[in-house]
């Protein structure tokens, strides 16, 4: 995997995005859980950030992983480390979530290519509710973890020099 950009990790490059997406993914799979016109103004809008994140994820970790030969192993990186890892599964119960929620509103509207709109029968709105439940745990899980990562990872760059900095505590 390419490690530095202009002789500089490729790590913050890809978190940034991470940072930025991810959570992005999360707030729009959450809005469309809830909110049916959010949902169907945003088509596949979630699906498609979704999916984004749950490819910036490994990125993150395999270029986090890099880095960590260079600067190496402190209890602060590895916390950081071990946190990054736990994002992906979060993600990918978001994605899964957005796949079943744009499929699930595809079929309701009668243009899923695979299925007719559903005759009102109880399995239907069961299984609707689930989806969102899903959906919402998803983007709720997320979110918590890109923050413990963040504020991990932040700990493991900066904590030293906000410590010796002498600054204001309070």
């Amino acid at each position: 995997m390419l490690d530095t950009v202009a002789g500089l990790p490729i790590h913050p490059l890809i978190v940034h995005a991470t940072v930025v997406l991810v959570p992005s993914a999360a707030l729009a799979v959450g809005l469309a859980a809830l909110w049916p016109r959010f949902r169907r103004w945003a088509g596949v809008g979630p699906l498609a950030l979704a999916a984004v994140a749950a490819v910036l994820a490994p990125l993150s970790t395999q270029s986090g992983e890099s880095l960590e030969e260079h600067v190496g192993e402190s209890a602060l990186v590895e916390t950081h480390a071990q946190l990054g890892e736990q994002l992906l599964p979060w993600v990918l119960v978001l994605a899964a979530a957005a796949a079943a929620m744009y499929l699930l509103d595809r079929r309701a509207q009668g243009k899923a290519p695979f299925a007719a709109r559903p005759s009102g029968v109880p399995a239907g709105r069961a299984l609707a509710v689930a989806v969102t439940a899903l959906a919402l745990v998803g983007a709720l899980g997320t979110t918590v973890q890109v923050v413990r990562i963040g504020h991990s990872g932040a700990e493991a760059a900066w904590g030293d020099v906000v410590d010796s900095s002498g600054g204001d505590e309070g």
